[in-house]
């Protein structure tokens, strides 16, 4: 079967215009052929452009027949791979045979095999220059252990080229984030196709944003968890959460930034109402440790916004250009927005508007009459868990509306800082389940306690829960947390993290585009999850 580059303006089905020629490759590992033939309709189905058929993970492979049945049912494009066990596969066999599967998968139609760095001069002196016209040469290298420099990579890639390679393939493994961007460096300059995916949760960008910078290929998989490398996204993430085939040279690019970062559901949030309004933007998770070096290394006006979460609201704060004055006496930044004019960062706190906003509404919803600054949270008592950067949001937005303000923290040197800041008292959290100045208290816990996996755990004890009208929980993974279920059982209000979480998004998606947020969207899209 030929692979056609795609046209890229007449893609059909659910995806509209398809703006990028990149495409994506499901790798196909099952134990035999028959399996692999399922997996491969389920890869046409799932919409992917090319099969990499993994023949080390075949139980047993009788070389003729087994290869001529893939290539001749194959109902997309394929690669043969047939990856040794110290290059990171599963063949422990002897390398001649391995080389001659590949040269017959060659011989029988493949239209790529993938041949590694180290094995290319054998398999060369093989097949004495017989290549078909047809097959692509795949030359590929793994480093399981970290990303060399600039410098190491080109040289590498020049390696690669010498020996005769249609297409030029490595992997690398991301120790930083930071990685990625020398990976971005070399693709975007490569002359030659090229695929180069960092592995790791750190390297997801490299496998998303590969259009973006002109790589050949990505690796989607079928399902969650079966990964022929670490970090690879599904095929459905890729064109569903990522919009894979609307991006572009000129997309730019968002995210999250946090450790830990997975569970977020802001790229589905964004990634839909870009979509909805076609704006020309993606929105990735970003699991970073330093927040300096990544702001400094992805310094390009594409990179054009940030939502910020745990741990990095306050130190990304020192790394903004100008902050917004209710930011800085907060002294926590979740949004940074770079100019386009002047590449200059530009940090804001759109966290406390989202959930006091909540917290307000839901008070009124129940009744409680507006207190005299014309907020219901006025004169309340109002016990903040945590004092990290939504701990110090929550806690100012309260004071701006009145309430007096309590702040309980495992370590109560930190609660005691911010209260002297904030003007309020200071507990320690082991303290919380014996305070009990008054009833109808309100609570937000702002730390990551109950945040999966640790579904069980709990800020507070339930008995303690009776003291307080009103519950929220910044956590909204799982939605309703231990500590609102308890509370809910204790008949107190409950506000959940997702209506902290649609408010702050409101103001930063309008921020990252200049467009109105699309509000009802937000609402339906959250409202399913």
């Amino acid at each position: 079967m030929e692979l056609v580059t795609p046209d890229v303006e007449k893609m059909g089905g659910t995806e509209g215009i398809r703006r990028n020629s990149t495409l994506i490759c499901a790798p196909i590992m099952a134990d035999t052929v028959d399996q692999m033939l399922i997996h491969m309709n389920t890869a046409k189905a799932s919409d992917a452009d090319l099969v990499e058929i993994r023949l080390d993970s075949l139980k047993t492979l009788s070389a003729r027949d087994d290869i001529q049945t893939l290539v001749k049912l194959s109902l997309l494009p394929t690669i043969f791979t047939y990856r040794p066990t110290w290059e990171g596969g599963q063949y422990d066999g002897d390398e001649q045979s391995r080389l001659a599967a590949l040269r017959l998968a060659m011989e029988l139609g493949a239209d790529h095999i993938d041949v590694e760095l180290k094995a290319v001069d054998d398999f060369n002196n093989l097949i004495r220059g017989d290549m078909p016209t047809k097959c692509k040469l795949i030359v590929s290298s793994h480093n399981y252990q970290n990303t060399p420099s600039v410098e190491d990579l080109g040289n590498l890639v020049a390696r690669i080229q010498s020996t005769g390679a249609d297409i030029v393939k490595f992997a690398t493994t991301a120790v930083d984030i930071t990685d990625v961007a020398r990976v971005f460096q070399i693709t975007a300059h490569s002359q030659v196709p090229i695929i180069a995916m960092v592995m790791g949760e750190k390297g997801l960008m490299s496998r998303v944003l590969c259009p973006k910078f002109g790589g050949y290929l990505t690796f989607g998989t079928l399902e969650d968890g079966k990964v022929s490398a670490p970090g690879q996204p599904t095929i459905r993430d890729l064109l569903d959460l990522f919009n894979f085939r609307q991006l572009g040279p000129d997309t730019k690019v968002f995210g999250i930034i946090g450790k830990p970062v997975g569970h977020s559901k802001s790229p589905m949030l964004y990634n839909k109402a870009f979509r909805s309004v076609g704006f020309n933007g993606v929105y990735v998770h970003m699991l970073v440790d330093d927040v300096k070096s990544f702001l400094q290394t992805y310094s390009s006006t594409d990179f054009a916004g940030f939502s910020c979460t745990i741990p990095h609201k306050e130190s990304i704060l020192q790394c903004c250009d100008e902050v917004d004055p209710v930011a800085k006496s907060i002294g926590a930044v979740n949004c940074v927005i770079r100019r386009q004019n002047d590449g200059k960062l530009y940090g804001c706190n759109t966290d406390y508007v989202g959930a006091i906003s909540a917290i307000e509404d839901s008070l009124r919803g129940s009744g409680v009459q507006n207190g005299a600054t014309g907020s219901p949270l006025a004169g309340r008592l109002f016990v903040v868990i945590g004092a990290g950067g939504a701990g110090k949001a929550l806690a100012y937005g309260a004071k701006e509306k009145g309430a007096r303000i309590v702040i309980a923290n495992r370590t109560y040197d930190r609660a005691r800082e911010l209260a002297e800041i904030i003007g309020g008292e200071a507990l320690s959290l082991a303290d919380l389940n014996t305070y009990k100045p008054e009833n109808d208290m309100i609570l937000a816990n702002t730390t990551s306690i109950g945040m999966q996996p640790n579904i069980n755990d709990t800020p507070i004890s339930k008995e303690a829960l009776k003291s307080y009208a009103l519950v929220f929980d910044a956590v909204y993974t799982p939605k309703i947390t231990r500590l609102l279920r308890e509370a809910g059982e204790c008949g107190a209000l409950v506000v959940t993290g997702v209506e902290m979480f649609i408010g702050q998004a409101y103001e930063q998606y309008e921020r990252f585009t200049g467009l109105p947020a699309p509000k009802e969207l937000f609402r339906d899209i959250m409202s399913n999850y």
